[in-house]
């Protein structure tokens, strides 16, 4: 507060014993390093004086200082740099028909499969460095949770299922997935793309990421984005080869151990 004036806000959730900042933001006149870490810090003490709080995640993108500098309750802290990617979806009508349509079928989501994709975001983020960003990733019920989330709230725009695309192999059973979401008319964004650990480099991924494209670009999308943590070099490789270009850096946090 400035003179009684509110020149910005956080909000955040509480689950259990794990909290998530949804982002911070501040009026630009006053968007300062000291203003972002006045009210983050204030967030961060409301969030370790309640009872039982292990953990507190953040991906906080209108964060307008650097994002790996020294924050509050460092002490805590792990940093893990992310890129904030785009393409121009005129560009992805190009993209060639990817090999693994010979050895798999593609399908639009269906809820019906919200369990099965569950298993397998357990089991393709086991060991990834996106399970230390995002703990919901290290088991099936958190997966469920997370999926709960990326369908019923519009936390990453409004999920999109006709955008949204799932890969079966030979047998029937779940490969793949790709989850779409629009941020706005004319933008989606990829909220989830992941492949089972057998159907790595079998090009699975890039014929859910071109389906995924495709759909939002026949709907009168004309951008879309995504996040990727910076160390996953491999899917960053992948992603702009199918024209995604790096926006802007910021960070994913995680507090843990008060």
């Amino acid at each position: 507060m400035r003179a009684g004036r509110a020149i910005g806000y956080s909000y955040y959730v509480c689950e259990e014993r794990k909290s998530l900042i949804g982002d911070l933001y501040l009026l630009r006149e006053f968007s300062t390093v000291e203003n972002e870490d006045l009210l983050l810090g204030s967030v961060l003490q409301a969030l370790l004086n309640t009872p039982y709080m292990l953990r507190v995640e953040a991906q906080l993108l209108m964060m307008h200082g650097p994002s790996e500098r020294l924050m509050p309750f460092s002490h805590y802290l792990r940093v893990h740099p992310r890129n904030f990617m785009i393409a121009d979806l005129q560009d992805s009508v190009g993209l060639p028909e990817g090999i693994a349509t010979q050895k798999q079928t593609f399908e639009r989501w269906h809820e019906s499969r919200q369990d099965e994709a569950a298993r397998l975001i357990a089991k393709a983020y086991d060991g990834h460095v996106d399970s230390t960003i995002n703990d919901q990733y290290r088991t099936v019920s958190g997966a469920k949770r997370f999926l709960l989330n990326i369908v019923q709230y519009p936390g990453c725009g409004s999920f999109f299922a006709p955008a949204s695309h799932i890969a079966l192999d030979a047998a029937g059973n779940l490969a793949g997935i790709s989850l779409a979401s629009l941020v706005s008319a004319e933008a989606g964004h990829i909220t989830q793309i992941c492949v089972a650990p057998g159907e790595r480099k079998t090009g699975t991924g890039y014929e859910l990421l071109r389906r995924s494209m495709a759909s939002l670009a026949a709907h009168g999308c004309t951008k879309t984005s995504l996040t990727v943590t910076a160390s996953n070099q491999e899917a960053i490789r992948l992603y702009q080869r199918m024209g995604f270009r790096a926006m802007r850096r910021f960070a994913a946090y995680v507090w843990e151990g008060f």
